[in-house]
């Protein structure tokens, strides 16, 4: 399963707080270097400068949440 995958089952099973950061994610799926989770959230934030699906807003400096679909 994706990360992307994981974050999401993680806040549907109330396994994973809103917001949330990159060490937050690491508990509930861990397996992953450290700069995949940062990455992961980053690239993936709404209004991301690459243009990648985006996923998650950004709450504050560290913090994110889901963007529902």
């Amino acid at each position: 399963m994706s990360l992307l995958k994981n974050i999401r089952e993680a806040v549907a099973k109330g396994k994973l707080k809103e917001p949330f950061n990159w060490r937050d994610v690491k508990r509930v799926s861990p397996g992953y270097a450290d700069k995949t989770y940062k990455l992961v959230l980053v690239h993936h934030r709404k209004g991301n400068p690459i243009k990648r699906p985006e996923h998650f807003a950004r709450v504050d400096k560290e913090h994110f949440r889901l963007i529902k679909k």
